[in-house]
């Protein structure tokens, strides 16, 4: 297709979760359920530390941050899923869809940037105890949660940046309940095999390394808990780390 002389497309229409009419307003309510229950959860996360000076530690820091994105990385899609499937009109705008892709991976990858961080967290905490507050000190909380803040964001921005520039003459529509990279590549007007690779290889080494980080701190954890000549004192440490490590192995 000659993309100089195309018309580009101006909306795009979500093509949904393509279930029954009748089972429509079922999932309606049990996405909404989970959406509200997500919501409830992590502003009490956020909320509780601030009334109970005992969980001003850069464990429950790092968690009010985890409670933001997930707050925000749910946002992204659940609202306007919920009103595909209650609306005969599943549309949204260009701008808007790029918007959605931009701010889905951002809040994704900044939140498994974030569970690296929080693991050698854990690591800090049961390896130098004596230190933990010296070494992860307010500034190092700070520091760290906003390396994963601004990382995230340029990898998205760079997923927004390819996606945005490629010509759309269409078909328009979104063959996925929400816009993401993959499904708005397979719509543009060009060959998009070189987008596809750079989608590859920057989504592989955000989720390579973070996860080879994560497992490298749980290793050390695992070496230092061995040591321990005590069965109380290995059931403390693990107690400090298991809630972080279920959170990982859900989410990957």
């Amino acid at each position: 297709m000659n993309v100089y002389n195309c018309t580009s497309v101006t909306y795009f229409v979500l093509d949904g979760l393509g279930v029954e009419q009748n089972l429509r307003v079922i999932l309606f309510l049990g996405i909404f359920c989970i959406y509200t229950i997500t919501l409830l959860a992590n502003l009490s996360i956020m909320i509780i530390p601030v009334f109970d000076a005992s969980l001003h530690t850069p464990m429950y820091f790092f968690l009010y941050n985890l409670a933001v994105l997930d707050i925000f990385y749910s946002s992204v899609v659940v609202p306007k899923m919920l009103t595909d499937l209650v609306s005969q009109k599943k549309t949204i705008s260009f701008y808007g869809c790029l918007l959605q892709v931009h701010f889905f991976h951002f809040f994704g990858s900044t939140e498994i940037i974030l569970f690296s961080i929080m693991s050698y967290d854990r690591y800090v905490a049961i390896a130098q105890p004596l230190r933990y507050t010296t070494i992860m000190s307010t500034n190092v909380c700070c520091g760290l949660a906003a390396c994963s803040w601004v990382i995230g964001f340029f990898h998205a921005l760079t997923h927004f940046i390819m996606t945005a520039r490629l010509p759309y003459c269409g078909p328009n529509i979104v063959r996925h309940f929400f816009c993401d990279v993959k499904p708005m590549l397979n719509l543009a007007s060009t060959d998009v095999s070189l987008n596809f690779k750079l989608l590859v290889a920057v989504t592989g080494t955000i989720c390579t390394m973070t996860l080879s980080l994560t497992i490298l701190f749980y290793v050390f954890i695992s070496k230092f808990l061995i040591k321990m000549k005590t069965s109380q004192g290995r059931r403390r440490a693990l107690s400090t780390c298991s809630g972080h490590f279920t959170v990982v192995t859900l989410q990957y």
